[in-house]
This record gives structure tokens, C-alpha cells and sequence, in this order.
């Protein structure tokens, strides 16, 4: 029995009598497994999805070539199905951030997917797991690293072939390491920094990773084994931020070492001046706490480097840097869903079965045309803002990161256009029609569950017409409190954001 299709457009490469080998891809709505995809299918080969969302995945390039099946990795059964007719099978899911439960989860996944490649006759697993020191004991690593570290053993002991690329910090335009890097240096020209910023690290380009990706697919069935990724340079994080004020041309930067900055405060401490929340510059932090360097190059056998590669730091940094100004960037560290937050969209029973539903309509007629109209709802967030009551925005930004949310920060990936999966700011884009609909599902700290929607369309008289709804289904007594808390601020925030869009909109229409 095949799997369960959930194809994100059109028909998939198995059925259109592709070449190349059946690739099976995890996390491909994730950072790495999103630019994966289309170097596996230029590479020649089929590529399958596995993902709990397959509706993340519609709107990306690739999207009609590639087949989605829904699932999840520590579903056991979905699994299975995903695995039927793989030959190489790519794990590039863990669960940093998930809560402190997620070294148990990282295994069971882990376990569960190994088992099954195994039984599905799977001919290669390929791992991107973490670089780990070779002189300190594993249960002094980061957890973020040790559970790294396990999950790379139990696909090794899986009895399929198996390779685990260990790498570092990953530089590329929308890493959570490169974002980090990059706000750090760019927003404090005098920083107090944690004594970790002296760890010796060995970046590696995200091209050079994908490189090591795609070649592993084709090792020989006999090799079986970890190797270390790394870029050419060896350098402190602290000379990654002076060599990142270099390369970006901004004034030389003061560093200043505080050894008493612990990873628990230097990730709050990150997680103030970076979009990077805490709950994702822990395990970052707490893993440069130990020096991170290639003990040996012997990928080199298997996948040889072509001329130019590996990038070094600066070449990776200004491939970044160009990608971010020339709004090409294709995935960002926040492309992955944040753990806790609501996945299910939003039901379209109009009686809403699941109880309570808070809304607040507005309905604006609008001097412009509907492609005016939408040019404003999509470009919404980020830089351009949310067109009303600034201060309670930055407000609300600032108590979602005090209680470990995303706050305001994470921005948008491209600053004129949207995709299905997009983080945006604290929201996530859930459903977009182009040119009518733009439904936001909220991933800020609440108690209950949030949707915020923007129609353009045109009424019976054909005049341009603004929809607007927010919605809140609340969860227990907090939620409903939460919502009567807050609904004396509606009008200013809400009315404001429709009617601003609308004169947005009108002032969109009337510039030459």
C-alpha cells in the first residue's frame, strides 16, 4: 500500500517517472531541510516529505516537484508509510526548545525512525547532527549537544548504513547562528559579552553543508560512520564578530569579556538584542561553551570539494549578508514551527464546535483598487509594522519574550511577499489567497488559541472593500479573562489597523 498522499501541487516525481534515488526528507519545513530539498532534486534525484503541516510546504519553488506525505516522526505509522520505496532517508528534526522533556523526545523520534528504515529495507540514513569536543565526557555537553550526540548513535546502530555529518555553527542567510552573529554586532558597538565569546569554533557554510548532504546520498553501502563539517577557519566568537563588523563595513566594535554571564543569562541576554528568543539561544549559547573543532576531514573521500568550496568565513558571510539585501532569503531558522505553539488551523464550522469564540469584525470601503489593497495586507509586519497603536504592539512584543515567547522580532523572511508557513513577527501565516485572503495564526504566549484575518475583495457595488477579523477561542477562565482584559484596547489597535490600512492602501493608489 502506498502512502497517504497529501501533495502540495501537482503530481509527485515517483509518478512523473522521475530518475535518481528516492529520497526521503524530514524538517523540510525547517532551515536546512528547505534548501535540501531543491539541491537533491537538481541533483537528479526524487524527493518525498514527510511533514505534520503539508500545507507549509505549498507555496515553495519546488513545491510541484517534490511529493508530501503527512506525518510525524514519532508517529510510528506515518513513518512507515513515508518510508515505503526510499532508498536514502534524511533526519533533520529535533526538538531544541521543546521544553525540558526534549532529550527524551529527540530519542523516542530517533528510535522510532531507525526502526522503521530498517524494516522498510532503507538503503542510507543521513544525519546533520552537532560537532561535539573530543576531551570533555558526554555528560558534560550541552544537552542541546548530548542529545545530539545520542541521536547520531541510535541511527548508527539502526543496521542500515548510515552517515552523521557533525558540524558547528551554521553561516548562512537566515541561520539562527548568522542572526544571532548578526544582531549582536550590528545593534552594540561596545559589548559586554560571556567568556564563551573566546570558544574556538569552526563555522561552515550552509552551502557546504547541503554540499555534504547531497553527496552522502551516494557513499558506498559498506561506510557507516560519523564525520566532522567544518569551513575552513578556526576562530573565536569573539574574532567572528570583529571579522562580521569587517565584512559588513561598520566601525570596529569593543568587546568586553564578563565571566560571571552564565548560558542562562547570556541566552535572555541574547534573546533582548537578537529576534533569536531565548528558548533558542540557550542551547546555542550553552553549546559554545566548549571548544567545537574538526578532528578530521575524511568526508573529503566521499564527497569531494570542487573548486571553491568549502567557503571560508568571510566568503560565507558576504553570501549572507547579499542574500539578506537582495531579499532572496529562501528559509530562516524560524521556517520551523515553535514548539508549543498551535499547529491545527482554524476550524471552518461557522457554529464553532470547539466552544467560546471571541471576535472583533471591521469592514472598511476603500479608495483603491484591490491590487493596492493587497500589495498593503501582504506587506504587513516586519519593517512596515502593524499600521496601528505602535507603542502596544512593542508592548506586547516585549511581555511575550519576557514570559520565553518569540516577541516581535523574528520580522519577515521577504519584505513584499508571503508564503504559506512564513513566520511573521509573532504570527505565522496559515492560509494566503492571493490577492484576497491572509489568514495569521498567532504563536505569542496565550492562554487559548488566536487568528487574525485580512480580506481584500469588492462589495455589490464594485467599490474595494477591507475585511478584517480577529478571533480568539479562549482556553479556561485565563482565556476568557485575557480577552476582557484586553477588549478596551480593540478599537485603538484593531479599528486603528484598518483604517490606517486603508489609507495605506489609497496612498498606494494615488503615488504616480
Amino acid at each position: 500500500m502506498s502512502p497517504e498522499h497529501d501533495r502540495t501541487s501537482g503530481e509527485g516525481p515517483s509518478e512523473a517517472g522521475g530518475t535518481g534515488l528516492r529520497c526521503l526528507v524530514t524538517g523540510a519545513t525547517g532551515y536546512v531541510g528547505g534548501r535540501l530539498v531543491p539541491e537533491l532534486l537538481a541533483a537528479g534525484h526524487r524527493v518525498r516529505c514527510l511533514a505534520r503541516s503539508p500545507e507549509k510546504l505549498r507555496d515553495h519553488p519546488w513545491a510541484g516537484e517534490a511529493e508530501v506525505v503527512r506525518g510525524d516522526v514519532l508517529d510510528a505509522d506515518s513513518v512507515s508509510r513515508a518510508m515505503e520505496g526510499v532508498d536514502v532517508a534524511y533526519y533533520l528534526v529535533h526538538a531544541l526548545g521543546s521544553g525540558d522533556d526534549f532529550e527524551a523526545t529527540d530519542r523516542r523520534a530517533a528510535r522510532t525512525f531507525a526502526e522503521r528504515a530498517e524494516a522498510a529495507g532503507v538503503r542510507r540514513i543521513v544525519y546533520l547532527g552537532g560537532l561535539t569536543p573530543s576531551d570533555v565526557p558526554e555528560r558534560e555537553l550541552s544537552p542541546h549537544l548530548r542529545s545530539r550526540a545520542e541521536v547520531g548513535r541510535i541511527l548508527l546502530a539502526s543496521g542500515v548504513p548510515t552517515t552523521v555529518l557533525r558540524a558547528a555553527i551554521v553561516i548562512g542567510s537566515g541561520s539562527a547562528s548568522f542572526e544571532m552573529l548578526r544582531y549582536l554586532t550590528e545593534r552594540l558597538p561596545v559589548m559586554v559579552t560571556p567568556s564563551w565569546v573566546h570558544t574556538r569554533i569552526q563555522p561552515i557554510a550552509v552551502r557546504d553543508v547541503l554540499r555534504a548532504l547531497v553527496g552522502s546520498a551516494t557513499m558506498p553501502a559498506e561506510v557507516s560512520r560519523a564525520f566532522d563539517v567544518g569551513g575552513p577557519d578556526v576562530l573565536t566568537y569573539r574574532e567572528m564578530m570583529v571579522r562580521y563588523a569587517e565584512v559588513a563595513q561598520l566601525p570596529k566594535r569593543l568587546i568586553l569579556s564578563v565571566p560571571m554571564l552564565s548560558p542562562g543569562l547570556s541566552s535572555h541576554w541574547v534573546g533582548l538584542i537578537t529576534p533569536v528568543p531565548a528558548s533558542i539561544a540557550r542551547p546555542l549559547t550553552e553549546s559554545l561553551r566548549h571548544e567545537v573543532v574538526c578532528r578530521e576531514n575524511d568526508i573529503l573521500k566521499y564527497v569531494p570539494a570542487p573548486p571553491g568550496y568549502p567557503l571560508g568565513f568571510d566568503g560565507a558571510l558576504r553570501l549572507a549578508l547579499q542574500r539578506v539585501r537582495d531579499a532572496q532569503v529562501t528559509t530562516r531558522w524560524s521556517s520551523a514551527s515553535v514548539p508549543g505553539a498551535p499547529s491545527d488551523p482554524l476550524p471552518t464550522d461557522p457554529d464553532w464546535a470547539g466552544g467560546s469564540l471571541y471576535t472583533d469584525h471591521r469592514t472598511l470601503t476603500v479608495d483603491a483598487s484591490p491590487a493596492a489593497l493587497w500589495r498593503v495586507i501582504e506587506g504587513i509586519g516586519g519593517d512596515n509594522g502593524w499600521y496601528s497603536f505602535p507603542l502596544a504592539w512593542a508592548v506586547r512584543g516585549w511581555l511575550d519574550r519576557l514570559v520565553g515567547g518569540v516577541g516581535l522580532r523574528r520580522g519577515r523572511r521577504d519584505a513584499a511577499r508571503l508564503r504559506a508557513g512564513d513566520s511573521l513577527d509573532f504570527w505565522r501565516v496559515e492560509e494566503i489567497v492571493p490577492g484576497r485572503l491572509l489568514r495569521l495564526r498567532a504563536e505569542m504566549r496565550l492562554p487559548g488559541l488566536a487568528w487574525l484575518e485580512m480580506y481584500a475583495d469588492t462589495d455589490d457595488a464594485g467599490r474595494t472593500r477591507y475585511r478584517q477579523r480577529a478571533l480568539f477561542h479562549p482556553r479556561g477562565l485565563a482565556g476568557h479573562a485575557y480577552w476582557w482584559s484586553v477588549w478596551a484596547f480593540h478599537a485603538a489597535v484593531f479599528g486603528g489597523m484598518a483604517r490606517n490600512i486603508a489609507r495605506a492602501a489609497a496612498r498606494d493608489t494615488s503615488a504616480p
